[in-house]
């Protein structure tokens, strides 16, 4: 069996996920080693491993987690999923478009915070109103506030994720404010989804 070792201290999100991507495309290990030193990193690129039907485990020594994982028996007739459809699949042309919701604050507008955060909370019990249309919600910078527990908004943002709705929380982000252990909707997310998300949605409301 190849092993194959990625070194990547000193890279944040997504570098670290687009090194072992473009490794798998081209060499495709049975076996890898990944050493991350960035939190958001560890997350997404193990999530992004278990998609390629790797087995994956992690150990911390230091400052460093190392990432191991093992091709599984069926992985060869796993491929490496498509950026348009990591981390979640796109919908089929015969569905409904594609409208994704970009968050950067936990407020919507400038004045005071308090009335921002009471629209940002009747905004996301609203959008259920744009049905099936709605896609993904992405949520960067202060937007992922909202993502943790105990925040007001987190009801809607579950009802919405049970109802089919992906949402997205930048894992960067998360760290920054040390809420990467209190997320509790969503999947952690990275740039690299960010920017495909954007590109691919038929139609992007911003905040």
């Amino acid at each position: 069996m190849n092993e194959k070792i990625i070194d990547c201290h000193g890279m944040t999100c997504p570098q670290p996920l687009m090194a072992c991507r473009k490794c798998i495309e081209a060499e495709a290990p049975d076996n890898l080693k990944v050493l991350v030193d960035d939190a958001a990193a560890l997350e997404n690129v193990t999530r992004y491993l278990t998609a390629c039907g790797y087995t994956a485990s992690q150990v911390q020594d230091g400052r460093t987690w190392i990432i191991t994982a093992q091709r599984g028996t069926d992985a060869a007739k796993t491929p490496a999923p498509a950026v348009e459809d990591y981390p979640c699949p796109v919908p089929d042309k015969g569905q409904p478009r594609r409208i994704a919701v970009f968050l950067s604050a936990d407020v919507i507008g400038r004045g005071d915070d308090v009335l921002g955060g009471k629209l940002m909370l009747n905004f996301l019990k609203t959008l259920p109103e744009l049905g099936p249309e709605l896609w993904r919600i992405v949520m960067v910078n202060g937007a992922v506030k909202m993502s943790a527990q105990d925040n007001p908004c987190l009801e809607p943002l579950l009802a919405l994720e049970a109802q089919g709705v992906s949402i997205l929380v930048c894992g960067t982000c998360l760290e920054f404010f040390g809420l990467l252990d209190k997320r509790a909707v969503g999947q952690t997310t990275n740039m690299l989804d960010v920017v495909t998300s954007l590109q691919i949605a038929d139609k992007v409301i911003d905040l």
